[in-house]
């Protein structure tokens, strides 16, 4: 999903340490998608970058850090188009079909996917500080699919459910089959996925006598 980021301009060193934060971001974005976070050095990435590691580390001090600021940039992107997503003039399980396909990884290695296995890798060894930042990223998708259940029974598009344990047990599968694409475990296909999460909102959403 990621661009290929552009090699920084020449110039002299005035211009490579002010290479904006979106390219330097996704430039790291692509890194660990690749190489996985502990493979990653500050060195190899200020190398893609033309930055030195020592000015690296001014703006991220460990490798969590870096980790942890390009995940929220990366879901800054996609909830922008969740966003826009959500705010089209569609009915509401259309929207709840956009919202699972910018869910979902593209396919094996997704460098935003990528990202959350690392964080989710590092979790068990993090602080509450770390962890709520983790947490308010997930809330965010949790939030949009409350509303769309909601917004979904109120005009009798869906059965009346409770909508915060529908969405808690559809993150769930979500991340489940998710996981599977992005580490690419054979036999494991996207299209396949799609059509058991339509099954699952299917058997949960249909109004009642229809």
């Amino acid at each position: 999903m990621a661009a290929r980021p552009a090699r920084p301009a020449g110039g002299g060193r005035q211009r490579r340490t002010a290479l904006p934060r979106e390219q330097l971001l996704a430039t790291a974005m692509a890194m660990i998608a690749e190489h996985g976070l502990e493979r990653l050095t500050m060195a190899a990435l200020g190398r893609q970058v033309g930055m030195s590691s020592g000015h690296l580390v001014y703006y991220f001090p460990s490798k969590d850090e870096l980790l942890l600021q390009t995940l929220q940039w990366s879901e800054e992107q996609l909830g922008a188009e969740r966003r826009a997503a959500l705010a089209r003039r569609v009915p509401v399980r259309e929207r709840l079909d956009l919202l699972v396909d910018l869910y979902l990884p593209q396919g094996h290695r997704d460098p935003h996917w990528a990202l959350w296995l690392e964080v989710w890798n590092r979790s068990q060894s993090a602080d509450d500080a770390v962890r709520a930042r983790q947490l308010e990223l997930e809330l965010a998708w949790h939030r949009d699919l409350v509303a769309l259940l909601v917004e979904g029974a109120a005009g009798g598009e869906f059965r009346a459910v409770d909508a915060e344990r529908l969405a808690t047990r559809t993150r769930a599968l979500l991340d489940g089959f998710g996981t599977h694409l992005v580490v690419g475990l054979p036999g494991v296909r996207r299209a396949d996925v799609l059509g058991h999460v339509r099954d699952h909102f299917d058997a949960a959403l249909a109004p009642d006598g229809g």
